[in-house]
């Protein structure tokens, strides 16, 4: 059985929020489950985020051949709403990182920010595929 998420890395996440207009970050694993989310953000509404990110970067995957070469690596995603963006990168092997803003955003202090976590987090964003995703009999 996979253990809940304790948020151990929330804290983290909340720095990437010091950015005005910016609203809430998640960790995710590539299969859409929550590794950690903002303060400002409550559990159920990230796992469900963290869901349909997943299917996000997986899309976003699938267009690679439309830059040019289908091998090339996905690195980041960014969608824009009437009232603001979500940023989904690349967070380590089988992790991502997603941040929502206002329209008002700095986006390249967003994605400094972003990016200067993803380093300074290193392995801890890792998130390998699961091996036990079996029913135990």
């Amino acid at each position: 059985m996979i253990e809940p998420t304790t948020n151990e890395l929330g804290w983290m996440l909340d720095d990437v929020l010091k950015v005005p207009e910016a609203r809430h970050a998640i960790l995710l694993s590539a299969d859409g489950m929550l590794r950690a989310h903002s303060a400002d953000i409550d559990r159920d509404d990230a796992e469900r985020l963290a869901a349909g990110l997943s299917g996000l970067q997986s899309i976003s995957r699938s267009t690679a051949e439309f830059c040019g070469s289908a091998d090339s690596p996905w690195r980041q995603t960014l969608i824009e709403f009437g009232h603001g963006f979500v940023f989904l990168v690349a967070a380590g092997e089988g992790a991502y990182l997603a941040v929502s803003t206002g329209d008002e955003v700095d986006m390249e202090a967003v994605t400094y920010r972003m990016h200067k976590l993803v380093d300074r987090l290193g392995k801890e964003l890792t998130s390998p595929a699961r091996l036990d995703t079996g029913s135990r009999i």
